[in-house]
């Protein structure tokens, strides 16, 4: 199911998910400081490719906080905005809920990226 799921997701929106995550690591590489922000970008671009199975754990400490603070300010409003906004497009039908509740996982990231962990369905049996 897991497979059919990102199958589906990445013909109903994913490619252009991942490409925004990717338009916005590219603006954060403009300067050298942005670069761990980038990194976050990239990493969530990957993930908006295939986004079933995997679960996203928040976590971090201060330092965690000043990077959100900063990427709050740079990306993360517009961002979460747009998931936000897919997902709630996407919950209107009954076959786009599980599509929508993925860009809703994603929104939650978009506003706190740093910190956060990914797992994958490995990673959960260790």
């Amino acid at each position: 199911m897991t497979i059919l799921g990102n199958f589906l997701w990445l013909i109903t929106g994913g490619f252009l998910s991942a490409f925004c995550w990717v338009l916005s690591g590219l603006f954060w590489t403009v300067t050298v400081v942005g670069i761990p922000w980038a990194r976050q970008c990239f990493k969530f671009a990957r993930l908006s490719l295939a986004p079933f199975g995997k679960e996203v754990l928040p976590g971090g400490g201060a330092p965690s906080l000043i990077a959100n603070v900063i990427w709050l300010l740079g990306s993360g409003f517009v961002m979460a905005f747009d998931h936000i906004l897919t997902g709630l497009l996407l919950c209107l039908t009954v076959v786009g809920i599980p599509f929508g509740l993925q860009h809703f996982k994603l929104a939650r990231l978009a506003l706190f990226p740093f910190g956060a962990r990914i797992l994958t369905p490995l990673a959960r049996r260790i």
